[in-house]
């Protein structure tokens, strides 16, 4: 596997866990994996196992090889200090680097070159997003430093179609590739060039983070101009929804949480809740531990469905609710809640920033967990709420729509609520709803545990991406 961050070595976002956690799940299965992965700076483990040289345009380029072994998985780190020894993994203070398409490019070349030299026989090589998009197309050049790799095939994961990896077309030469690829079959897109665009070409096969999703990407309003791509590629492409670490998301053995607890004993999950209103600043007594608590863990962007938040804002203190915000993102946003937080301090609370402690505790100690996203390629968050009996209430959109089934009420079946239009109005219809079960404590507690005994772990998830890696073979 390529990828440009993995847990616990680089994390900005979802594809870190993905990176981290669907190897040790392939691992368990008896599969060999190594993962290669930039050395970024504050990276430290890992033992130098040797050196390779990249000719990346006209400039060979050195990199140190780091690697280390645990839980079944070999995680390679390349060393090129220039590229990946800065603050920040893409960019810093709000900017991207500028030299992005070169720093992407060289792991891309860099990984290649190691596997190459390793002299291992590799089955099937996994890309993951833009940053490894190029694997396919330097493996279709027949390049000389890695004939051994040539007809080994590509699976490529879509993680998020909205970051796409678009350049202009003069980078080209310093990337180590021809002018011929920029052609409406090659990497051209609207006269740039798109990393992303090369994954998906030049792959075997195509995979992206829930069926769902793979479905509204071939549609022009969930595209992003890649539709009429995707839809050339359907027969090549799959969704599988990304699992879950049980090992680090488990309300039995979480650290973070004060108390225990299990679908068969819920009663710790109060505690959780008291230590959340302590530790947002809300006064801990019957009136507070009562009243339903909504957590939010998230990157505060229209994205993830703010800017609904931002219309109904006025009305959400008045539904009877207790409201957590953990996350950072648009200034607007972060002031909005700020601004909430200090016009109803009984009843919002915001911590603009992110600590992973607090994020556990969050899902372990909230009622509801709420995520009204415009669009979610998979969504892990629901899938953490369900394990720790926070009923998770979304937008029926890509892995939420899969991962979260809406109450029924005349069967009392179902794992969360749910609503389509996106709409401030329909948000506010379904909290309404959800407050409204909330008061029927039989009715909570059947959708808690229902919700906690769904299996969302990566175990099958990494059955399902065994059967991709074999249809690869077979079609390469």
């Amino acid at each position: 596997m390529v990828a440009s961050e993995a847990v616990p070595f680089a994390k900005t976002g979802g594809l870190a866990d993905v990176a981290g956690a669907l190897p040790r799940a392939l691992a368990r299965l008896g599969h060999e994996v190594e993962v290669v992965i930039p050395r970024y700076r504050g990276v430290t483990a890992g033992e130098r196992v040797g050196r390779i040289t990249v000719g990346l345009g006209p400039r060979p380029l050195d990199a140190g090889v780091y690697a280390v072994f645990a839980d079944g998985v070999r995680t390679v780190f390349i060393d090129q200090p220039a590229y990946f020894d800065r603050d920040g993994i893409y960019g810093t203070q709000g900017q991207d680097f500028a030299d992005n398409p070169e720093r992407f490019a060289f792991l891309a070349h860099a990984a290649l070159r190691w596997a190459a030299l390793t002299g291992a026989r590799y089955d099937v090589i996994h890309a993951h997003d833009w940053q490894a998009g190029l694997i396919p197309v330097i493996l279709s050049m027949s390049s000389p430093s890695v004939p051994s790799l040539t007809k080994v095939p590509v699976v490529f994961t879509i993680h998020n179609l909205a970051y796409q990896g678009v350049f202009e077309a003069e980078w080209l030469p310093r990337l180590g590739l021809g002018g011929s690829l920029m052609r409406m079959d090659g990497l051209e897109y609207w006269g740039r060039i798109s990393f992303l665009k090369a994954g998906i070409v030049f792959s075997h096969m195509v995979t992206t983070v829930s069926p769902r999703y793979a479905e509204e990407i071939q549609t022009a309003q969930f595209g992003f101009g890649f539709d009429g791509i995707l839809r050339e590629r359907a027969g090549k492409l799959v969704g599988i929804v990304n699992g879950i670490d049980y090992d680090q998301w488990n309300p039995a053995i979480d650290p973070h949480l004060p108390e225990p607890f299990d679908a068969d004993h819920l009663e710790g999950k109060v505690a959780s809740k008291r230590r959340v209103l302590e530790v947002f600043g809300f006064p801990v007594n019957e009136t507070t531990l009562a009243r339903p608590l909504i957590g939010m863990v998230s990157r505060l962007v229209d994205q993830k469905g703010f800017d609904l938040l931002q219309a109904a804002a006025d009305e959400l203190p008045g539904l009877g609710a207790s409201f957590v915000l953990l996350g950072t993102g648009d200034r607007r946003y972060e002031d909005l809640w700020r601004g909430l937080a200090r016009r109803f301090p009984d009843v919002v609370a915001a911590h603009i920033g992110f600590d992973e402690g607090l994020a556990h505790l969050i899902e372990g100690g909230s009622d509801i967990f709420l995520m009204p996203s415009q669009f979610e390629p998979c969504g892990l968050n629901q899938m953490y709420s369900l394990r720790y009996g926070t009923v998770p209430l979304v937008r029926a959109t890509g892995g939420l729509y899969d991962t979260v089934s809406n109450y029924d009420a005349a069967t009392g079946e179902g794992t969360g609520f749910t609503f389509h239009d996106y709409s401030p109005d329909a948000l506010l219809g379904t909290l309404r709803w959800a407050l409204a079960v909330y008061r029927d404590r039989d009715a909570w507690r059947r959708l808690q545990r229902a919700g906690m005994q769904r299996d969302h772990s990566w175990d099958s998830s990494a059955r399902a991406y065994v059967s991709v890696y074999e249809r690869a073979r077979t079609s390469s």
